[in-house]
Protein backbone atom coordinates (compact mmCIF):
# COMPACT_ATOMS: atom_id res chain seq x y z
CA UNK A 1 0.00 0.00 0.00
CA UNK A 2 1.31 3.60 -0.76
CA UNK A 3 0.46 5.09 2.71
CA UNK A 4 1.71 8.33 3.78
CA UNK A 5 2.24 8.39 7.23
CA UNK A 6 1.78 12.11 7.21
CA UNK A 7 -1.81 12.16 6.16
CA UNK A 8 -4.02 11.62 9.13
CA UNK A 9 -7.16 10.37 6.59
CA UNK A 10 -4.07 7.63 5.28
CA UNK A 11 -4.41 8.29 1.81
CA UNK A 12 -3.97 4.39 0.17
CA UNK A 13 -3.01 5.85 -3.02
CA UNK A 14 -4.39 5.43 -6.45
CA UNK A 15 -6.17 2.10 -5.78
CA UNK A 16 -6.39 -0.19 -8.82
CA UNK A 17 -7.13 -2.81 -6.74
CA UNK A 18 -5.39 -5.29 -4.05
CA UNK A 19 -2.53 -6.71 -5.12
CA UNK A 20 -2.14 -8.60 -8.65
CA UNK A 21 -3.21 -12.33 -8.80
CA UNK A 22 -5.50 -14.58 -6.66
CA UNK A 23 -6.82 -13.13 -3.79
CA UNK A 24 -6.64 -14.73 -0.57
CA UNK A 25 -10.16 -15.39 0.90
CA UNK A 26 -11.04 -14.78 4.10
CA UNK A 27 -12.22 -17.33 6.31
CA UNK A 28 -15.46 -18.81 4.75
CA UNK A 29 -17.30 -19.88 7.79
CA UNK A 30 -16.90 -18.11 10.81
CA UNK A 31 -18.59 -15.03 9.60
CA UNK A 32 -21.52 -16.75 8.67
CA UNK A 33 -21.33 -16.37 4.87
CA UNK A 34 -20.82 -19.12 2.28
CA UNK A 35 -17.19 -19.48 1.19
CA UNK A 36 -16.71 -17.59 -2.28
CA UNK A 37 -14.54 -19.28 -5.15
CA UNK A 38 -14.27 -17.11 -7.57
CA UNK A 39 -11.34 -14.99 -8.39
CA UNK A 40 -11.53 -11.18 -9.22
CA UNK A 41 -8.52 -9.76 -11.15
CA UNK A 42 -7.59 -6.58 -12.83
CA UNK A 43 -5.93 -6.82 -16.53
CA UNK A 44 -4.60 -3.12 -16.57
CA UNK A 45 -7.08 -0.74 -14.93
CA UNK A 46 -9.96 -0.93 -16.81
CA UNK A 47 -10.32 -4.92 -17.11
CA UNK A 48 -11.85 -7.82 -14.61
CA UNK A 49 -11.00 -10.83 -15.25
CA UNK A 50 -12.70 -13.27 -12.97
CA UNK A 51 -11.86 -17.00 -13.07
CA UNK A 52 -14.74 -19.09 -12.19
CA UNK A 53 -14.97 -23.19 -10.96
CA UNK A 54 -18.57 -23.80 -11.32
CA UNK A 55 -19.79 -20.78 -9.24
CA UNK A 56 -20.87 -17.55 -10.46
CA UNK A 57 -20.79 -13.98 -10.07
CA UNK A 58 -23.25 -11.19 -10.59
CA UNK A 59 -22.56 -8.41 -12.77
CA UNK A 60 -23.86 -5.31 -15.08
CA UNK A 61 -25.92 -6.33 -18.18
CA UNK A 62 -23.93 -6.27 -21.28
CA UNK A 63 -20.57 -5.95 -19.53
CA UNK A 64 -18.93 -9.08 -20.43
CA UNK A 65 -15.91 -8.45 -23.55
CA UNK A 66 -14.88 -11.64 -23.25
CA UNK A 67 -15.18 -15.54 -22.05
CA UNK A 68 -13.32 -18.76 -22.02
CA UNK A 69 -14.69 -22.43 -21.23
CA UNK A 70 -18.05 -22.64 -20.44
CA UNK A 71 -20.20 -19.70 -19.13
CA UNK A 72 -23.85 -19.18 -18.49
CA UNK A 73 -25.43 -16.07 -18.61
CA UNK A 74 -29.04 -15.40 -17.02
CA UNK A 75 -30.59 -11.99 -16.74
CA UNK A 76 -31.46 -11.19 -13.05
CA UNK A 77 -34.75 -9.59 -11.74
CA UNK A 78 -34.62 -6.44 -9.50
CA UNK A 79 -31.14 -5.93 -9.68
CA UNK A 80 -30.71 -9.75 -8.50
CA UNK A 81 -32.88 -9.19 -5.51
CA UNK A 82 -35.69 -10.84 -6.80
CA UNK A 83 -39.39 -9.41 -7.30
CA UNK A 84 -39.48 -7.67 -4.15
CA UNK A 85 -35.99 -6.18 -5.11
CA UNK A 86 -37.62 -4.82 -8.91
CA UNK A 87 -40.49 -3.54 -7.07
CA UNK A 88 -38.29 -1.79 -4.60
CA UNK A 89 -35.20 -0.26 -7.33
CA UNK A 90 -38.40 0.70 -9.22
CA UNK A 91 -40.14 2.63 -6.14
CA UNK A 92 -36.73 4.27 -5.15
CA UNK A 93 -34.93 5.28 -8.73
CA UNK A 94 -32.02 3.33 -7.58
CA UNK A 95 -32.14 0.67 -11.02
CA UNK A 96 -29.60 -1.65 -11.80
CA UNK A 97 -29.88 -4.33 -14.13
CA UNK A 98 -27.53 -7.33 -13.44
CA UNK A 99 -26.51 -10.19 -15.56
CA UNK A 100 -26.10 -13.70 -13.34
CA UNK A 101 -22.57 -15.03 -14.91
CA UNK A 102 -21.87 -18.86 -13.91
CA UNK A 103 -19.23 -21.45 -15.03
CA UNK A 104 -15.79 -23.14 -15.76
CA UNK A 105 -12.98 -20.62 -16.67
CA UNK A 106 -12.58 -17.17 -17.43
CA UNK A 107 -14.97 -14.42 -17.66
CA UNK A 108 -13.63 -10.87 -18.70
CA UNK A 109 -15.74 -7.61 -17.65
CA UNK A 110 -15.88 -3.68 -19.03
CA UNK A 111 -17.83 -0.71 -18.77
CA UNK A 112 -16.66 2.31 -21.26
CA UNK A 113 -13.41 1.95 -20.84
CA UNK A 114 -14.33 3.43 -16.97
CA UNK A 115 -11.33 2.20 -14.01
CA UNK A 116 -12.06 -0.22 -12.14
CA UNK A 117 -11.05 -0.61 -8.50
CA UNK A 118 -11.68 -4.31 -6.50
CA UNK A 119 -12.71 -4.23 -2.64
CA UNK A 120 -12.90 -7.03 -0.41
CA UNK A 121 -15.87 -7.41 2.33
CA UNK A 122 -15.37 -9.98 5.45
CA UNK A 123 -19.17 -9.34 6.78
CA UNK A 124 -18.87 -5.62 5.98
CA UNK A 125 -21.74 -3.27 3.91
CA UNK A 126 -20.28 -1.27 0.99
CA UNK A 127 -22.27 1.56 -0.28
CA UNK A 128 -21.95 2.31 -3.67
CA UNK A 129 -23.79 3.98 -6.38
CA UNK A 130 -25.84 1.66 -8.59
CA UNK A 131 -24.08 3.40 -11.85
CA UNK A 132 -20.61 2.40 -9.90
CA UNK A 133 -21.16 -1.25 -9.38
CA UNK A 134 -19.79 -3.18 -11.90
CA UNK A 135 -19.76 -7.19 -10.35
CA UNK A 136 -20.40 -8.94 -7.58
CA UNK A 137 -19.38 -12.19 -6.10
CA UNK A 138 -22.31 -14.51 -6.32
CA UNK A 139 -22.11 -14.78 -2.37
CA UNK A 140 -22.82 -11.00 -1.56
CA UNK A 141 -26.49 -9.67 -1.07
CA UNK A 142 -27.10 -6.32 -2.99
CA UNK A 143 -30.21 -3.97 -1.75
CA UNK A 144 -31.08 -0.37 -1.04
CA UNK A 145 -30.94 2.29 1.76
CA UNK A 146 -31.82 4.94 1.91
CA UNK A 147 -29.56 7.93 1.70
CA UNK A 148 -31.05 11.24 2.22
CA UNK A 149 -30.06 14.63 1.26
CA UNK A 150 -26.82 13.78 0.62
CA UNK A 151 -28.11 11.17 -2.37
CA UNK A 152 -30.51 14.02 -3.77
CA UNK A 153 -27.01 16.54 -3.62
CA UNK A 154 -25.20 14.16 -6.12
CA UNK A 155 -28.30 14.24 -8.29
CA UNK A 156 -29.11 9.88 -6.98
CA UNK A 157 -32.42 10.13 -5.55
CA UNK A 158 -32.42 9.34 -2.41
CA UNK A 159 -31.22 5.85 -2.24
CA UNK A 160 -28.42 4.37 -2.40
CA UNK A 161 -27.25 0.18 -3.73
CA UNK A 162 -25.41 -1.70 -0.67
CA UNK A 163 -23.36 -5.01 -1.16
CA UNK A 164 -23.17 -7.13 2.48
CA UNK A 165 -21.59 -10.12 3.25
CA UNK A 166 -18.25 -11.62 2.66
CA UNK A 167 -16.32 -11.90 -1.10
CA UNK A 168 -14.89 -9.34 -3.85
CA UNK A 169 -17.19 -6.34 -5.77
CA UNK A 170 -15.71 -4.62 -8.19
CA UNK A 171 -16.68 -0.60 -8.37
CA UNK A 172 -16.16 1.64 -10.68
CA UNK A 173 -14.71 5.51 -11.34
CA UNK A 174 -14.05 8.11 -13.33
CA UNK A 175 -10.19 8.12 -13.51
CA UNK A 176 -8.14 5.92 -11.28
CA UNK A 177 -10.03 5.78 -7.53
CA UNK A 178 -8.32 7.24 -4.20
CA UNK A 179 -9.19 5.31 -1.17
CA UNK A 180 -9.22 7.91 2.22
CA UNK A 181 -9.34 6.51 5.53
CA UNK A 182 -11.70 7.90 7.95
CA UNK A 183 -10.58 7.44 12.01
CA UNK A 184 -13.03 9.17 15.14
CA UNK A 185 -10.12 11.35 15.09
CA UNK A 186 -9.80 12.82 11.72
CA UNK A 187 -13.07 12.83 10.11
CA UNK A 188 -13.46 13.49 6.04
CA UNK A 189 -15.10 16.06 4.08
CA UNK A 190 -15.45 14.56 0.34
CA UNK A 191 -17.09 16.92 -2.56
CA UNK A 192 -20.01 15.26 -3.64
CA UNK A 193 -19.64 15.09 -7.33
CA UNK A 194 -16.24 13.10 -6.58
CA UNK A 195 -17.64 10.30 -4.15
CA UNK A 196 -17.80 6.77 -5.52
CA UNK A 197 -18.52 4.54 -2.21
CA UNK A 198 -17.67 3.65 1.49
CA UNK A 199 -17.65 1.27 3.59
CA UNK A 200 -17.35 0.41 7.48
CA UNK A 201 -19.13 2.62 10.76
CA UNK A 202 -19.23 5.41 9.14
CA UNK A 203 -21.64 8.99 10.20
CA UNK A 204 -22.97 10.82 6.98
CA UNK A 205 -23.98 14.94 6.76
CA UNK A 206 -24.45 17.11 4.12
CA UNK A 207 -23.22 20.42 5.50
CA UNK A 208 -23.40 23.52 3.13
CA UNK A 209 -20.41 25.61 1.38
CA UNK A 210 -22.76 28.42 1.05
CA UNK A 211 -21.52 31.80 2.21
CA UNK A 212 -21.91 35.45 1.40
CA UNK A 213 -18.41 35.24 -0.79
CA UNK A 214 -20.25 32.09 -2.75
CA UNK A 215 -23.17 34.31 -3.62
CA UNK A 216 -20.57 37.08 -4.97
CA UNK A 217 -19.13 34.47 -6.94
CA UNK A 218 -15.86 34.84 -4.91
CA UNK A 219 -16.08 31.06 -3.53
CA UNK A 220 -14.89 28.38 -4.43
CA UNK A 221 -18.29 26.73 -6.03
CA UNK A 222 -18.77 23.93 -3.32
CA UNK A 223 -22.29 24.35 -2.59
CA UNK A 224 -22.42 21.41 -0.33
CA UNK A 225 -19.63 18.84 0.86
CA UNK A 226 -20.59 15.56 2.53
CA UNK A 227 -18.73 15.01 5.77
CA UNK A 228 -17.61 11.55 7.14
CA UNK A 229 -16.84 10.39 10.52
CA UNK A 230 -16.33 7.62 12.23
CA UNK A 231 -14.07 4.25 11.14
CA UNK A 232 -14.01 3.50 7.66
CA UNK A 233 -12.71 3.93 3.54
CA UNK A 234 -14.34 6.22 1.65
CA UNK A 235 -13.23 5.88 -2.21
CA UNK A 236 -13.20 9.03 -4.05
CA UNK A 237 -12.60 9.89 -8.01
CA UNK A 238 -10.54 12.42 -9.81
CA UNK A 239 -13.20 13.38 -12.04
CA UNK A 240 -16.18 14.71 -10.45
CA UNK A 241 -19.88 14.55 -11.49
CA UNK A 242 -22.56 17.22 -12.39
CA UNK A 243 -24.45 17.40 -9.01
CA UNK A 244 -26.84 20.01 -7.64
CA UNK A 245 -24.17 20.48 -5.33
CA UNK A 246 -21.90 22.68 -7.68
CA UNK A 247 -21.75 25.85 -8.20
CA UNK A 248 -24.43 28.21 -7.05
Amino acid sequence: MNARTSDPHCDIGVFSGFPQGPMPCSDPISDGYRQYVATFRLQGSRVLAVDMSGDAVKAKNGSMVAYDGQMAFKKMTGGGEGVRGMVTRRITGEQMTVMEVKGHGTCWFADRATEINLVELRGEKLFVEAGNLLCTDGGLRTGTQFTGVRGASQGNGLFTTTVEGSGQAAIMSDGPAVVLRVSRQYPLTVDPGAYVAHQGDLRQNLQSGVTFRTLLGEGGGEAFQIRFEGEGLVYVQPSERNTIAGDV
